[in-house]
Order: C-alpha cells, then structure tokens, then sequence
C-alpha cells in the first residue's frame, strides 16, 4: 500500500469558480519519463496501459492533482495494482480518453478536470470513465481470470528465449573495460522497484561496513542520489535516468542491443559525457548483475529488482526469461534485498527511546553534581563563564 501522503491544496469548486481539479498539464506517452517533469499540483497525461505499481508509486510520490490516461489502466490481461494506489491517495483517475488529448493540449496548459471530462479553457478536449473504488475492483475480479493464460504465455516466451540464448547461461556477455574495481568487493546493484527506498535505508548499516560498488540502473541511480549515495557505475538505455544523475561522475555503461544499436547513446553525446557500450540481450538489469559477476564482485546484492512474475506482468514483459537465465548463473553469489525492510521492524519507537536517553541523562547529571568535586567544577566553569561574558562586552 501506497505510503499517506498530504497533497496540495487543489482549486475545488466553489459557488464564484467553475467545478474540478485544475492544474498544469504535463504529456508524455512513457509515464517514467514524465515523472521526472511532475510538480505537485500538476494533472499527469499518460498512455499507459494496464498502469503499474511502480509507475504509480512515482505518480503519487509527486503530488499529482490527477491522473487522464489515454488508455485502459485496467485491460483485463492481469490484476495491476496501479489503479488501485491511486485512488488509495486521494488521485482522481479518468480512463480511456483516446490519443487525441495529445494533439489538443500543449505541455504546461491549464486545464481543468471535472468528473470524466478535461477541459482546456471552455473547451472539453477529453472525456473518459472516471474510476472509483468500485470499477477498480470490479475490474481486478475479472482480470484475476486472464492470469492462467498471462502464465501459459509467460512460459512458452521464456522456452523460446532459452532455445536462441541459451549460450548466456555459459559465456555470460561481452564486458567492456571499465575504470571501477570488483575484484573482491561487494556490489550493490539498484533498480527502481517495489520498495527499493525502504531496503535501501534499511541496507545503511550493511552499505557503511561493507563499502559495496554502487551500481544503479537506469533510474535506480536516481535513487542511490536520493539516498544520499553517489553511484560508481550507472547502466541502462539511460531513458529513465535524470541529466543529474547522469552527470554526478558516475562511470556510464550504455546497454544496446545485440546488434549494437544504442538509442540511449545520442543523449549521452549531446550531454558531452564519456561513457562504454555494452550489447547484449535482456534486460539493464541483468546485464548489470552479470556485469559484476564477471568483474568479479564476491557478493552482488540487488535492490528492486524484478524477480516475480506479478512484476513481471506489471512490466508488460511477456518472457523475462533472461532474468532467470542470470540468477541460475550467479548462483548464491547473488542475494535479493527485496523485502528486508520488512523482515525486522523494531517494536521500540523513536519517541520512547528518546525518552529513555533523556531519563539516563538526567539520571547521570544528576549523581554527578551531588559530588563535591563536580561542584566545585561547576563553580569554577562558571566564574571562568562570568569572565568570558565580562571581556566579551568590553570588546564593544
């Protein structure tokens, strides 16, 4: 469940205004990509079918005033939880509204949604289905049955991948030279998933003794910032990255395709920052996991990463079969954070600690000044005191 989360003040209707949510307009058909743009208050058009936990995470992390997506958030193919964080937070969702938003509102317009519809000015330039709690789970009861076939397909894809990658799980991939040491070391390897900012603030301990090279990928290096790491390696097609974290001096790897080919290579360039390719199939993530593998990390933690086929199926990834193909091949060399800040909660509050300190404080103070000697300490700092403040006023 979706953290509270106090949102800002919206422009609700009164009996001298018009009726809705109004807010700044901000586009895009890739929602991560927009999250980065959001401010709180803004209204979020998406194209994002069957809309993921993640994505709706990052939604509501930014204080959006409302969510119009240009597609189903729920099709049906499998239960997404997306939806249902929304509305959990207090965002107001409107579905299905059709492409032509994209044409008929400009990125930063005011606009104003009522109910289903989404106004610019006195124009409606979008009508959908407004979502409730109802619809929402309405439509989750009936996704829950598309899951078998979502699983049948989910298998067929990863015996098909195995067939022409099998050679993966043997040769690994071609690695190229990299400034940052493995040999040895721990790596910590971090994506942007599901409750990658409570393991990584439970792992503080663990990242302070062990000193593990940073891996973030893609966005996951925006989030060892958030944290207040620096990242030594960053991989990925670099799409979900920030310019400040690309730019924080970390050691740039660009994923391509097997066949070379980088669409993530030209925003690299035009930022002026050196960085190596690395082709090879599947996904960032598991080229950074086998990455420090072969570069001979000792252990390599992940944080975040996509290992279930829930999250899977959020992805919209119909095989993800290199994922597995990678964990066979590290083997116990890899340890999967995910959770460990649920494992162990302290029962022991902030509040009652503090209290306790405060208690053995007052407690030594006050044995200490029944003492004769700290008595005449106390005297003697304080005429020295007196002095300091007698001196002090002279000056002026």
């Amino acid at each position: 469940m979706a953290p509270f989360l106090k949102f800002p003040k919206m422009h609700r209707s009164r009996p001298d205004d018009l009726a809705g949510v109004t807010g700044r307009a901000r586009l895009d058909r890739r929602t991560k990509n927009l999250t980065t743009r959001l401010c709180a208050g803004d209204i979020a058009i998406i194209d994002h079918q069957d809309l993921d936990r993640v994505s709706a995470d990052a939604l509501i992390s930014r204080q959006v005033a409302a969510v119009v997506n240009v597609s189903p958030s729920i099709s049906g193919r499998y239960p997404n939880l997306g939806p249902q964080l929304l509305l959990e937070a207090g965002v107001p969702l409107v579905d299905d509204v059709g492409p032509d938003v994209f044409t008929r509102v400009a990125e930063g317009d005011t606009v104003r949604l009522d109910d289903e519809v989404l106004h610019l000015g006195d124009e409606i330039v979008a009508k959908g289905t407004l979502q409730t709690a109802e619809s929402v789970a309405a439509a989750m009861a009936e996704a829950k049955a598309g899951v078998a076939a979502q699983i049948e397909a989910f298998v067929v894809n990863t015996l098909e991948y195995m067939r022409y990658e099998g050679a993966l799980l043997i040769e690994g991939i071609e690695v190229p030279e990299l400034r940052t040491q493995f040999d040895g070391r721990h790596a910590l390897v971090v994506v942007r998933g599901y409750h990658h900012r409570e393991d990584l603030a439970t792992l503080r301990p663990y990242i302070r003794e062990f000193k593990p090279v940073m891996i973030g990928v893609d966005g996951g290096a925006d989030a060892l910032l958030d944290a207040g790491y620096r990242p030594d390696l960053i991989v990925g097609d670099m799409d979900s990255v920030s310019d400040k974290g690309l730019s924080c001096g970390a050691e740039l790897v660009v994923h391509a395709y097997p066949g070379g080919d980088a669409p993530g290579r030209a925003r690299i360039d035009r930022l002026g920052l050196p960085s190596v390719l690395c082709p090879a199939a599947g996904t960032s993530e598991d080229v950074a996991l086998q990455m420090a593998d072969q570069k001979g990390a000792s252990l390599i933690v992940a944080v975040g990463s996509h290992n279930t086929l829930s999250e899977f199926l959020d992805k919209g990834r119909s095989g993800m079969a290199s994922t597995f193909l990678t964990r066979l091949r590290l083997d116990s060399k890899l340890v999967d954070a995910k959770g460990v800040n649920q494992l162990y909660r302290s029962r022991i509050s902030s509040w009652a600690l503090m209290t306790l300190v405060a208690a053995a404080l007052a407690a030594i103070l006050a044995a200490v000044s029944a003492s004769d000697a700290m008595r005449a300490f106390l005297d003697f700092f304080l005429a020295q005191l007196d002095t300091f403040k007698f001196w002090l006023t002279g000056l002026f």
